[in-house]
């Protein structure tokens, strides 16, 4: 099953939109979803402050700022 990390912080819009397409796409595809609070930790937050959301499977970012939807599917999928 795919690990999908989504790093993001508190209050962010941008985060509970990337949030709203993983779920979706979760319901209906499986996968892992793991959240990292990038403010809980020095190292993330230096590394995705300027960036968040970001979006990672199996450990390959492969998002940022936005999830594109039909993307994501192809990537979980093939």
């Amino acid at each position: 099953m795919p690990e999908v990390v989504l790093y993001g912080k508190p209050d962010c819009h941008l985060c509970d939109d990337a949030r709203v397409v993983l779920e979706r796409v979760r319901a209906e595809l499986g996968f892992e979803l793991v959240e990292r609070d990038i403010t809980q930790d020095d190292v993330l937050h230096r590394t995705y402050l300027e960036r968040i959301p970001v979006v990672a499977i199996d450990g390959r970012e492969v998002f940022d700022y936005f999830v594109d939807e039909p993307e994501l599917r192809r990537r979980l999928v093939g």
